[in-house]
């Protein structure tokens, strides 16, 4: 961005007039977001934003917000992070198959690719796998984008799609065992022949190599889908249950951009419960503060959550790559 767009709003006609071709092309891909879904038997469902628990992820940070009922009680909310709590709810309460392409806010985020607010497309389908939601997942790319996408310097053909683990992807780019670390920093780091820095975790170090090592070789030629994460970093997936040293999740990079994060759902209350209790010890122990109660609605939602697979895509990006635009700001219309 240029000193003079920075100084232009960005419905200045000359700016808005720049971004307008891209604009349009996001109004289409909405509609033919809707048409695949709605053509596969999907409900589009609307879910509040405003919400008493934004989350669990340790590391996303939530704009608050505060309520007031017409006696001049206040209650604390906090614009939602992902729609995730509020569509298992649906599940739970039976409304089937369901998808949202809902605005989402993290506080503290900005970059070519990241936006402080920003649009998700989030669905779940009922009974699905992980290797039925990889498949469904690869034909909505097909059915709403060209053949051949590029952004940001690459060029990625959709015609077929690589699934990667990520144990294979750690031997092959740095030759090391990733899952014999798990939770061992110290170990990580000699493996990696990487010196540990100060304070730093076993996830810390994880994603400063998926990040530096990993990442820039996922997504160019074909779509990759990369699976088998480590649990701890899991907290909403299902354990494999062949190697419960990892979960059910997958993210998907296409041109070299992490676009969609996915898991096949836990449906264990109390493993839940486990896990929320951790993420939020560590998330007090890094920020000083729990922030909002844990959200007892949502646990007692998974009780009842049907065996499902759920994805979120950024919806963003997805515009990125449909439009080649360099920057996430370049699709938003303000």
């Amino acid at each position: 961005m240029t000193t003079q767009d920075a100084a232009t709003p960005s419905w200045h006609p000359e700016r808005l007039a720049a971004r307008l071709p891209h604009l349009r092309r996001r109004a289409l891909l909405t509609q033919a977001t809707r048409a695949f879904f709605t053509a596969r038997g999907y409900t589009e469902v609307e879910t509040p934003y405003a919400v008493p628990a934004p989350g669990e992820e340790v590391h996303l940070a939530a704009f608050k917000t505060t309520k007031v009922a017409p006696d001049g009680t206040a209650q604390n909310l906090w614009l939602h992070t992902s729609p995730e709590f509020a569509m298992k709810k649906l599940l739970a309460g039976g409304a089937g198959d369901i998808f949202q392409i809902a605005r989402v806010w993290r506080n503290g985020e900005a970059s070519a690719t990241h936006a402080p607010e920003f649009s998700m497309l989030e669905w779940y389908r009922a009974d699905a796998d992980q290797a039925g939601l990889i498949n469904e997942a690869f034909a909505f790319l097909r059915a709403v984008l060209p053949p051949v996408v590029t952004c940001r310097g690459v060029t990625t053909r959709l015609d077929h799609f690589e699934t990667l683990s990520i144990a294979e992807a750690f031997h092959r780019h740095l030759g090391l065992d990733v899952l014999a670390s798990v939770n061992d920093a110290a170990r990580l780091a000699a493996d990696a022949s990487t010196p540990l820095r100060q304070g730093e975790t076993w996830e810390d170090l994880f994603f400063r190599l998926m990040l530096g090592h990993i990442e820039p070789h996922l997504g160019h030629d074909y779509p990759t889908f990369i699976t088998g994460w480590p649990a701890p970093l899991a907290a909403l997936a299902r354990r494999d249950k062949a190697d419960p040293r990892i979960a059910e999740r997958f993210e998907l990079y296409v041109c070299g951009l992490e676009l969609a994060n996915a898991f096949t759902e836990l449906t264990d209350a109390a493993e839940q419960r486990a896990r929320f209790t951790a993420d939020r010890a560590r998330r007090h122990a890094l920020t000083g503060t729990a922030d909002w109660p844990l959200d007892e609605d949502f646990l007692a939602a998974v009780a009842g959550l049907p065996p499902c697979a759920g994805i979120a895509l950024g919806f963003d990006r997805l515009v990125m790559l449909a439009t080649s635009a360099p920057r996430i700001a370049d699709v938003l219309w303000l």
